[in-house]
């Protein structure tokens, strides 16, 4: 693919060349990120008689970002990173009702239905067929097999790829998976940092798709000067540049 910008619309020669086309599944796919700042706001709430909201959500952000080597991506490290706050903010002194309540948050929310974003289905129905679908997302293993598999999405696939991280040599191991170079790979996704960025760096395609919720870890300030990048205001509009 050769993207250009020409005024406010983008043209895309070469479209031929892409033979993957790979998907982030929690904010591109279905909802994900509203339940976690859900969760959060309520978790906030058990500690209101300590500190702020704003302030609890700090110390909670402060520690993911302490324990993220030790415990990945997922709901499962936000709840351990949740009970490591709350035990510090209170002193060590807050009662086991507050750790038994965000356990049952978490295990609450660990159930909790797949809803498919606009359009998702559509997209992969005209695209299947014509490109290799791939699933590439991030998190804890056990719950994003979990919600691939609620989904109904799964037959769309040709390969789903559960990663630890989101780095170049996560996509260079898929890459190689797949027996697909850079330039015949395109990643769509909601986080320009994990989804975008490391993409563009191997030489490959990206996508971006915003949402209207983004997490603090995954945010990016600045313009992609990148002529394999291409900006769309929603999945639908992908269809576009690949049929």
């Amino acid at each position: 693919i050769c993207a250009c910008l020409v005024g406010s619309e983008m043209c895309i020669r070469d479209r031929d060349k892409i033979e993957v086309v790979a998907f982030d599944a929690d904010d591109t796919l279905w909802e994900n990120e509203l339940y976690f700042q859900e969760f959060e706001h309520k978790f906030c709430r058990l500690l209101e008689a300590y500190l702020p909201a704003p302030a609890v959500s700090q110390e909670l952000f402060d520690t993911e970002m302490k324990n993220l080597h030790m415990y990945g991506y997922g709901l499962k490290s936000m709840m351990l990173s949740m009970v490591e706050t709350a035990c510090r903010i209170t002193g060590g002194k807050g009662s086991m009702q507050c750790v038994e309540a965000i356990i049952g948050l978490g295990q609450e929310l660990l159930q909790k239905p797949v809803t498919l974003l606009d359009g998702v289905e559509e997209v992969l129905l005209r695209l299947q067929g014509r490109y290799k679908l791939v699933l590439a997302t991030k998190g804890d293993l056990f719950d994003q097999k979990r919600k691939v598999a609620a989904s109904g999405l799964i037959n769309y696939f040709c390969h789903v790829e559960i990663m630890s991280d989101k780095k170049e040599a996560d996509y260079q191991k898929l890459l190689d998976t797949m027996k697909c170079n850079p330039q015949n790979f395109l990643m769509l996704g909601n986080s320009v940092k994990s989804d975008i960025l490391p993409v563009l760096e191997l030489g490959g395609y990206a996508a971006h798709i915003p949402y209207h919720i983004t997490w603090q870890y995954e945010t990016h300030e600045g313009n992609i000067a990148n002529p394999n990048f291409i900006q769309l205001k929603n999945i639908k509009d992908i269809t576009e540049y690949l049929l």
